[in-house]
């Protein structure tokens, strides 16, 4: 019997706390044991402080736990996977950090810091070491890691492999994306029923720069020590909210900097696999980008749980008369865009040794 390593979740009662929960049930390498939330919420049992929109039901080792406050204390684990919002975020992680705790963030609050790594394990896997340059790290061993936003990850899966083949100059995206990915309980029925909201705040800004970051190098210097350095290309964002319960859906045209023909492309994507694949971490889809060359898929209905959810569904592929290429990329807000790209980094730290 192989001893598991001991997590906590940040934020375990919202939205991204629950699927934290329901993927973090039976896994392989991490056991739940520490749950915290807002002051609200400590010292309640879980199911009392805590609305379960899951499907699957409360674990019955989570129902009988206690909440605890969102702040270090002698029963706080090591690893601790956050689901805070932004605000909360800049104030409680850098105080687990400082504490000598492993945070692996889903909040936007440190995405774009210099020395912390924003990190999709098939893309950038590499620019895990920028950890060693925080403070906390110099000091006592703690450590932030951060995923992506919802809408940027699956983007840049499926940009990925056409970066390092063909190069990307320029990306036009317009995104159509799911309510879920405004938490719970969201978007009000009345502004959603029917319609089509234009506008998610700093959600372009966020996917125009996360989508340079994740497809930069990592860089190291005698003078400034390790650093990223973002992807030379230009990207334009169009967000929308729309009444989809649960995946994104974006649509996409980009222009290459070396020709490419429709199968070189979707070769490119059925080729895909890259670290989390080589070192078979539980988390890790078999396939990370799948095609589906049927003329109406993807959608988010029958394809966003493709891969347990962490698969990224392309299709649609097609000449575009303004770049050279567009194509249709559906990905699972909730777990490739938030709790799942959260536990596959921190499957990939276990992996890399960051933590015992």
């Amino acid at each position: 019997m192989i001893s598991k390593i001991p997590v906590g979740i940040l934020g375990a009662t919202g939205t991204v706390g629950q699927r934290f929960i329901q993927l973090l049930h039976e896994h392989p390498w991490f056991e739940i044991t520490w749950l915290a939330a807002s002051d609200r919420s400590a010292g309640k049992l879980y199911p009392e402080a805590a609305k379960w929109n899951l499907a699957t039901a409360i674990p019955a080792n989570i129902a009988a736990m206690k909440v605890s406050a969102a702040a270090p204390d002698g029963t706080t684990p090591k690893l601790v996977f956050a689901a805070l919002d932004a605000t909360a975020a800049q104030q409680i992680e850098p105080a687990f950090a400082e504490a000598g705790h492993a945070v692996v963030s889903n909040s936007s609050a440190f995405r774009m810091a210099e020395d912390v790594p924003l990190i999709i394990p098939e893309v950038n896997g590499d620019h895990v070491p920028l950890i060693k340059t925080q403070k906390w790290y110099k000091k006592n061993g703690g450590f932030m890691v951060t995923n992506p936003n919802c809408s940027a990850i699956g983007l840049v899966l499926a940009l990925a492999p056409l970066h390092r083949r063909f190069g990307i100059d320029k990306i036009f995206v317009a995104t159509m994306q799911a309510i879920s990915g405004a938490g719970y309980p969201g978007v009000p029925s009345m502004d959603i029923l029917g319609n089509v909201i234009p506008y998610i705040a700093k959600e372009e800004d966020k996917m125009e720069a996360e989508t340079r970051k994740l497809l930069g190098s990592l860089v190291e210097s005698a003078l400034n020590g390790s650093r990223v350095v973002d992807a030379d290309l230009t990207l334009s964002a169009h967000c929308n909210r729309v009444a989809v319960e649960d995946g994104h859906t974006e649509s996409v045209s980009l222009k290459l900097r070396k020709p490419a023909t429709a199968q070189e492309i979707i070769e490119a994507w059925d080729e895909f696999r890259c670290l989390p694949q080589k070192l078979k971490l539980p988390t890790a889809p078999e396939q990370p980008i799948i095609y589906e060359s049927a003329p109406d898929r993807p959608q988010p209905r029958l394809d966003r749980d493709r891969g347990r959810g962490m698969s990224a569904v392309c299709g649609r592929l097609r000449p575009c008369n303004i770049f050279d290429w567009k194509f249709t990329v559906l990905s699972h807000n909730t777990i490739r865009g938030a709790a799942g790209a959260a536990l596959l980094n921190g499957e990939l730290l276990k992996a890399q040794g960051y933590i015992s």
